[in-house]
């Protein structure tokens, strides 16, 4: 049912143009004569109506025809290939990824856009962003050569393309992974052998060749993540000139069958089947340790398709969120708790909806405040004029990359359960579109690493950045912001909270930095309530920043008074509902029950 797919440019446009320093973004040198503020409105209402009249329309196709493995090869259905075509040649695709594109949006717009994309069909989204996350790692990585002869084709998505990291025998564990590379008469070229599994886009076609990121180890190379090296392994083999050759023995085994996402190939391949698997190495060969550089190279892609999973989570629970206050409006039932024979009224006019309602709105909210921050930084570090500002970004940018990778996926989650909750018995039903919704976000709190990772990858390394110092800067700004604004009137309430917030979370980074000295176990045990009290400080501390310029607005009499009252609204509910948990949960890890730990593994079977 392409009519679920609701969406708005409204808080998008408010990010870009009057929260964030767009006109900073749009003002550097690289952008300055290809955008302005004014041009923001009317990108964002053509992104949308793209994807409304163009993507939305495939979202059923991929759920109900699905992605189909038969006779060795996958096709994807129809409507995929009218979409992929326009998207890409009318460039809101793969090429906003190329840097050296004139036109190609900041991320910051592209953002936006890319939302768009993913809420109108979350399974279509990976074909078109792939490729230039394959030919960005080719660019930073590659010879001139490679760079040349892979990249045109990769932004323009003639070509598909992949990373394949996992195998059957080790997900999370990426040092232990059996595939093998072997030297050739060619020192550019080596013999890849290996099964790979989970690899998003393995095999489609939409494309005429596919262009695979393959993670193994050079023959002879140490054991462990530190002797990996990354390759470029076509699908289909491409000659000297250009040219498409012969097939490169790389043999999809077949497709899983998934919960959600089921327009999305997830392709289990095998390479090297009957030993003539050909890939180029990208970097430098194995160093006189026998180290590689593939571990380094798939991180940096691994790094920003972190931010794209938290934003996917987040762009498929607000289209369960729009629909929700649709049906809300809409269906009529129950009388009001005051008066119980009076007439019957909309459900949103009960307590219990609204609060479900505001909830979402609240969560989703702090989500795109953090995902369009991570966006800033990320095109400062691109293309920022000031050298300080390039500095603090990418301090910033790998602190909170965990946090938006997983506490969006894990709050969308949450937020797709209140809206079935709101719709009642039918949003247990696949004539509501919320069931799909439910089905395609779970996944994203596993891809690109777990949230368990995610998490002992916040304390164990981004809190030690620097020596402590990014993450000590980062609590500071936070601290200077409630000192600046503890006193003000209308929000002294939802300040205060919030610095209390931030005492009981400086206390407990005490207390789990004593945990590491004197019973490491406490860590992993905790670590994920760590991230998720982290991330509800960080999030309180923008929602504030937000209200305080909604007030603004307001007290200048500008814009829609009902979306800057409900950004206040939103605010308040997130500090006065959500921010608590994060004193509540720094007791429970203070008091450290190991009631887990202790509990006989027998026990599990009662």
């Amino acid at each position: 049912m392409a009519s679920n797919f609701r969406y708005s440019t409204q808080d998008h446009k408010f990010i870009i143009k009057e929260w964030l320093d767009g006109t900073k973004i749009l003002g550097l040198k690289r952008y300055r004569d290809m955008f302005s503020l004014e041009d923001v409105d009317g990108i964002l209402d053509q992104a949308l109506k793209v994807c409304k009249d163009v993507v939305a329309p495939t979202n059923d196709d991929g759920d109900t025809i699905k992605a189909v493995f038969k006779e060795g090869k996958v096709t994807v259905p129809p409507s995929f290939h009218h979409a992929f075509q326009y998207v890409a040649e009318n460039g809101w695709g793969a090429t906003n990824k190329d840097k050296d594109n004139e036109s190609a949006m900041p991320g910051l717009l592209y953002g936006a856009v890319h939302e768009y994309m993913i809420a109108a069909n979350p399974a279509f989204v990976a074909y078109l962003g792939l490729p230039g996350g394959v030919a960005t790692i080719i660019k930073q990585f590659g010879t001139q050569e490679q760079i040349d002869f892979f990249t045109p084709n990769l932004f323009q998505t003639t070509w598909g393309g992949t990373m394949c990291i996992t195998e059957p025998g080790g997900g999370s564990d990426v040092g232990d992974m059996l595939s093998k590379a072997y030297p050739t008469e060619d020192s550019k070229i080596f013999k890849i052998k290996g099964t790979k599994c989970f690899i998003t886009c393995g095999d489609h076609d939409l494309t005429e060749n596919i262009i695979h990121l393959v993670l193994a180890r050079i023959d002879g190379a140490v054991p462990g993540t530190k002797g990996l090296s990354l390759f470029l392994v076509p699908k289909i083999w491409v000659n000297e000139d250009g040219s498409l050759g012969e097939a490169n023995d790389v043999v999809t085994v077949g497709i899983e069958h998934k919960m959600g996402l089921k327009g999305s190939a997830t392709a289990v391949l095998n390479f090297g089947e009957e030993g003539n698997c050909r890939g180029f190495l990208l970097g430098a060969p194995l160093n006189e340790k026998g180290q590689g550089e593939g571990i380094a190279q798939m991180f940096k892609m691994i790094n920003g398709s972190r931010v794209d999973t938290g934003h996917c989570a987040l762009a498929v629970a607000t289209v369960a969120y729009y629909n929700a206050a649709a049906y809300a409006k809409e269906r009529i039932q129950g009388r009001p708790i005051e008066d119980p024979r009076g007439n019957r009224v909309p459900l949103i006019q009960h307590e219990d909806i609204r609060r479900m309602l505001l909830s979402q709105k609240a969560t989703l909210e702090a989500m795109r405040a953090i995902i369009f921050k991570g966006y800033y930084y990320l095109d400062l570090i691109a293309f920022g004029d000031d050298p300080e500002d390039v500095r603090q970004a990418k301090r910033y940018i790998e602190l909170i990359t965990p946090l938006i990778k997983a506490y969006c996926s894990d709050q969308a989650w949450l937020m797709i359960t209140e809206a079935i909750q709101i719709h009642g018995g039918y949003g247990y039903t696949e004539e509501y579109p919320i069931a799909r919704q439910a089905r395609d976000v779970k996944i994203y709190s596993i891809w690109e690493g777990t949230n368990f990772i995610q998490s002992l990858d916040l304390v164990f390394r981004k809190w030690a950045l620097d020596k402590g110092t990014v993450f000590n800067e980062w609590l500071q700004d936070i601290a200077v912001f409630v000192k600046e604004k503890s006193e003000s009137p209308e929000f002294q309430r939802d300040m205060a909270m919030l610095s209390r917030a931030l005492k009981a979370y400086s206390e407990l980074t005490k207390t789990v930095f004593g945990y590491m000295q004197e019973n490491i176990h406490l860590v992993p045990l905790y670590s994920t309530r760590l991230l998720r009290v982290t991330a509800e400080l960080y999030c309180g501390y923008l929602l504030m920043q937000q209200a305080f310029v909604a007030q603004e607005k307001l007290v200048a009499g500008a814009g829609e008074v009902d979306f800057y009252k409900g950004k206040i609204s939103s605010a308040q509910f997130y500090l006065r509902n959500i921010v608590p948990d994060v004193i509540a949960t720094a007791e429970i890890i203070k008091d450290y029950d190991t009631s887990a730990m202790e509990i006989p593994e027998e026990a599990f079977n009662y």
